[in-house]
């Protein structure tokens, strides 16, 4: 039989060890973490559910649609658009083909022009049927840049685009590749946002069992930190320990992943955030499912009203909102909190709201950069010398997505190079 362990337990380590399980490969999943899932994890504590970061779940993505039971998941989904919000002004924008009660007043809403409106209509039916491996080749450029190119005024860019998809891409110069952008408006196009009941955790736990199921073992609190991959069996070296294995699966975070493999061409600049999570209450904020998006600044870039999505992300009596900031603030949580309750009094002048401050998540590396051209000099899964191969979504693009191709890629060219069946 063959032996492979794959380092790393997040969502590329978990698909590709459960792929490579169900091959008839014997596999150790090894994750220097008490629990598995990487970025992808939820506490949850007191009746609340925080997710490590803002963090939802794409529909469309075709790497979820093949590697998740959705029913299992018991999803909660936001409605389309968001609620642009400055001092004393709030409007919704969303899309009128799948929220007819809103398109009234997303015909109405001043935030961007007619034109702009028009040429959403126009690049919803083109990215539509786009493929995906089209959106991603050819030549590139900013987000910026695209946008302006396609006619689309200030207004759109800076009081929708820059917040709205500066906080996907944690962003909000906009200076993200087109291709990305292109990616994520077809999603949404054609797909749904949602997160799991019990967060997004769920996620990785589904994995988690789906390859536990297939015979895979799990070693947590243990870290690969060295591997040999010229010897006969890789030699791959533990904290206090070594063993070998026929071939290596390296699904690690980027930084670890090339210091592991000497791939440099693995991206290791970094996009972080801080999420804050609140409870409040009262009556629900009128933004109900749809995100608040911050039409002035990114202190906060986007508010989300999480309980309202899913009411079990909060105990019965209570409402959970999240606030996210981009970069990796040094402000102290009391210094952040004050500044959300601020922003949020300065959009709802009707109500004031007493905010209780319950978990601040700082992620330093949420995101890989995704500059214009970025994509095109990732390494390949078969990157590494020798029978060590690369999982992570750096192989790929930044997104949840990726990660789940890269992992189910690495174990099909593992499975191929030992001959193993590989089921698709």
């Amino acid at each position: 039989m063959t032996d492979v362990v794959v380092a790393g337990g997040g969502l590329a380590g978990l698909v590709a060890s459960r792929h490579l399980a169900e091959a008839g490969a014997d596999v150790r999943l090894f994750e220097r973490q008490s629990d598995l899932g990487g970025r992808v994890r939820s506490l949850r504590r007191d009746g609340f559910v925080f997710d490590r970061g803002f963090q939802v779940l794409f529909t469309a993505y075709p790497a979820a649609r093949r590697e998740l039971d959705f029913d299992a998941l018991d999803l909660r989904y936001f409605k389309p658009g968001a609620v642009v919000a400055r001092p004393g002004e709030r409007s919704t924008l969303a899309d009128p083909f799948r929220d007819v009660d809103a398109a009234l007043e997303t015909a109405f809403n001043r935030e961007v022009t007619l034109r702009d409106k028009l040429r959403v209509l126009e690049l919803r039916r083109e990215l539509a049927d786009k493929p995906d491996r089209e959106i991603f080749a050819g030549p590139d450029e900013s987000t910026r840049e695209y946008l302006r190119d396609r006619g689309f005024s200030d207004q759109f860019v800076e009081n929708f685009a820059a917040p709205f998809y500066g906080g996907i891409t944690l962003d909000r110069s906009l200076g993200t590749s087109k291709k990305v952008f292109e990616f994520t408006f077809k999603m949404l196009t054609v797909g749904r946002i949602a997160v799991p009941a019990r967060g997004m955790a769920a996620v990785s736990e589904q994995l988690a069992e789906t390859a536990r199921d297939a015979g895979v073992e799990f070693v947590t609190d243990e870290t690969v930190t060295d591997l040999d991959p010229h010897a006969s069996d890789p030699e791959v070296e533990l904290g206090r320990d070594s063993t070998s294995a026929d071939a290596v699966v390296v699904a690690t975070d980027p930084k670890q992943a090339r210091e592991l493999t000497g791939v440099e061409s693995i991206p290791t600049d970094a996009k972080g955030c801080v999420t804050q999570y609140y409870a409040f209450d009262g009556p629900e904020l009128d933004a109900g499912k749809r995100l608040l998006l911050n039409a002035e600044s990114d202190a906060p870039n986007q508010v989300a009203q999480l309980s309202a999505v899913a009411p079990e992300y909060a105990p019965e009596d209570r409402n959970l909102l999240s606030a996210t900031y981009l970069g990796v603030s040094d402000d102290p949580d009391e210094d952040l909190a004050a500044r959300t309750t601020r922003t949020l009094d300065s959009w709802y002048p009707e109500r004031r709201l007493d905010l209780e401050p319950l978990h601040t998540s700082r992620i330093e590396f949420a995101q890989f950069a995704q500059p214009p051209g970025v994509h095109d000099g990732l390494p390949d899964v078969r990157a590494p010398e020798g029978p060590v191969y690369l999982a992570g979504e750096y192989t790929d693009a930044s997104s949840l997505n990726a990660a789940m191709v890269s992992g189910r890629e690495a174990a099909k060219r593992v499975a191929r190079d030992f001959e193993l069946e590989f089921r698709a």
